[in-house]
């Protein structure tokens, strides 16, 4: 299968503004409890969020960061999470075909990596690499049970992503049905919270 069309996602959200229930399922707000406690850091300086959709964790996120650039393929999404999180600057891309060129300390890969193909999943991981300054965090959370819909699944965009040498893994949480892994982009200053708190 390939990387699913932008007219996939404007389906969605033109039969329903909320298509994944990210407001009203306590899975989704429980997921997103544990997402950002995960952040090894109180505060990062840039953060990028790829695939936003409606803003949900975008609002949340912008609370951690001095600056916060969340994306997303579809208008309708776009729309909603610029109403959602003022705190984030929102802007409509297609990755990773048109990856910022900035750098970042806090890159958010949040149920967005199976939408691709493995081609371009190779080259979002490379992008993310590049992208994540020297010990940033990046953070993958994804859905385990198959899509029919989607060409990959969560366990090859986690794989795709431990395989690299320049990323090493400071958190691992996996349930029945998701996966969430915090990485490190080696070499980083220090890389457990305590240690980066001074207590070893």
């Amino acid at each position: 299968m390939t990387t699913l069309p932008t007219e996939y996602f404007d389906r969605m959200y033109a039969a329903d503004d909320d298509p994944w229930g990210f407001r009203s399922r306590w899975y989704e707000e429980r997921k997103y409890a544990l997402t950002l406690a995960a952040l090894p850091r109180r505060r990062y300086r840039a953060g990028f969020e790829p695939g936003c959709s409606i803003g949900v964790l975008t609002a949340a996120l912008a609370d951690r960061c001095d600056t916060l650039l969340s994306t997303d393929v579809a208008e309708a999404a776009i729309t909603r999470a610029r109403a959602n999180a003022p705190g984030a600057r929102v802007e409509l891309r297609r990755l990773p075909e048109e990856w910022p060129d900035e750098t970042f300390d806090l890159i958010v890969l949040s149920e967005v990596g199976y939408y691709l193909d493995r081609r371009a999943l190779e080259r979002l991981v490379d992008a993310t690499i590049a992208g994540l300054e020297p010990g940033g965090d990046l953070v993958l959370v994804h859905w385990l049970h198959p899509v029919p819909d989607y060409p990959i699944d969560g366990e090859t965009v986690h794989t795709a992503f431990s395989g690299r040498p320049e990323l090493s893994r400071t958190v691992r949480h996996e349930e029945e049905d998701f996966r969430l892994e915090v990485y490190a982009r080696v070499p980083p200053a220090a890389r457990s919270v305590a240690a980066r708190d001074g207590l070893c």
